[in-house]
């Protein structure tokens, strides 16, 4: 267990230098370099396992703490502003997931209950484990569904870079002028160390009870928003080395899922699927669009706030391209929640089709 342990610190370690050699070349490299890494580990067979579920669940709950303490009024009151519009591009976005999924079953030929919950944008994590109570097929829900997750967290950080037009502004507390090696935006390192693991503990333990979605991201990040919307605390957010590692972390695990035995999986439908997806993630980005031009908010905002998940790599990206960190995570977050509630109510809408074989 131990040897294990150190094997995967060394991973983390080795990506996280890879990441911070490639910066200047490639965009949101903490996180991009490490996801094509664990792809190549994992189809190579090199790498057999996950990033150790309590690694993950650590960095889910610091990364929530990051988001929470970048929380600004000022970007609240602009997500505010935009309030329909921001509903309506939700909305847009369950009626993508629906149609996409139509077509996976009718030209796939994948069961309904498989086919509609693989194509849902938003929730990844709570769809796939409720896949077997749903009648799904739950190991190819899981695939599309990173297959998602994959797409977007590998192509976020280069459309980010391509649409970026302002370099100087600022995602929240800490900015460039921050040493590389200071793991927190504020000035008291020890202190605010402490308080990112009490606000990660609390607030994971906080969502689990309150049945939040990602109650391990989204706990978090609601007390830390509360702490800093409030001015109980400020300039506790991971930076530097500290958010470089999460980063990676991040990356990696979305990266391993991909294992040659999971495409083989998904045999005759991966091109199928794959063309559900990038037709779900395009539709989106026309919706980014019009949210940009309806509510005078910048294309890059509007495209990371509305990219089909998943929501760890794409608040990454956006915390690496200096992006409205404040706007994205109430978008993504409000279609989280609506994900997760919406779908189950769905499925028992659409009950009498959703068990009907297939006809061949």
């Amino acid at each position: 267990m131990l040897h294990r342990r150190f094997g995967w610190l060394a991973v983390i370690v080795v990506a996280c230098v890879a990441g911070e050699a490639s910066e200047s070349v490639v965009p949101a490299s903490h996180l991009l370099i490490p996801l094509l890494a664990g792809f190549a580990a994992a189809m190579s067979g090199l790498v057999t396992g996950q990033v150790p579920s309590r690694v993950n669940r650590v960095s889910h709950a610091v990364l929530g703490v990051m988001i929470g303490a970048s929380l600004s009024p000022v970007g609240l009151h602009r997500s505010a502003g935009a309030i329909l519009p921001l509903v309506a591009v939700t909305v847009m976005t369950v009626v993508f997931s629906l149609a996409a999924g139509v077509v996976l079953h009718r030209v796939g030929r994948v069961d309904r209950a498989t086919a509609f919950l693989g194509m849902v944008a938003g929730g990844s994590a709570a769809v796939v484990s409720c896949a077997e109570d749903l009648k799904a097929d739950a190991r190819m829900v899981a695939i599309m569904q990173y297959f998602r997750v994959g797409l977007v967290a590998a192509t976020a950080p280069v459309l980010a870079g391509w649409l970026l037009t302002s370099p100087d502004v600022s995602v929240g507390p800490g900015n460039a002028t921050q040493p590389a090696w200071h793991p927190i935006s504020g000035p008291h390192q020890g202190a605010g160390l402490v308080l990112v693991a009490v606000v990660a503990i609390a607030g994971a333990e906080a969502g689990s009870r309150l049945r939040l979605p990602s109650a391990g991201l989204l706990g978090p990040m609601l007390v830390a928003a509360a702490l800093t919307m409030t001015g109980a605390a400020s300039d506790f957010a991971p930076s530097g080395v500290l958010r470089s590692a999460l980063f990676t972390i991040i990356g990696l695990d979305v990266g391993l899922r991909f294992t040659r035995s999971a495409i083989t999986r998904m045999g005759r439908i991966l091109p199928l699927a794959l063309a559900c997806t990038v037709a779900v993630s395009i539709a989106c980005a026309a919706a980014a669009w019009i949210l940009s031009r309806l509510a005078h908010i910048p294309l890059l905002d509007a495209y990371l706030a509305t990219t089909p998940g998943g929501i760890n790599a794409v608040l990454a990206a956006a915390a690496t391209s200096h992006a409205d960190i404040s706007l994205i995570s109430s978008v993504q977050s409000l279609r989280l929640f609506s994900m997760v509630l919406i779908t189950p109510l769905l499925l028992r809408v659409t009950e009498r089709w959703i068990n009907r074989p297939c006809i061949p």
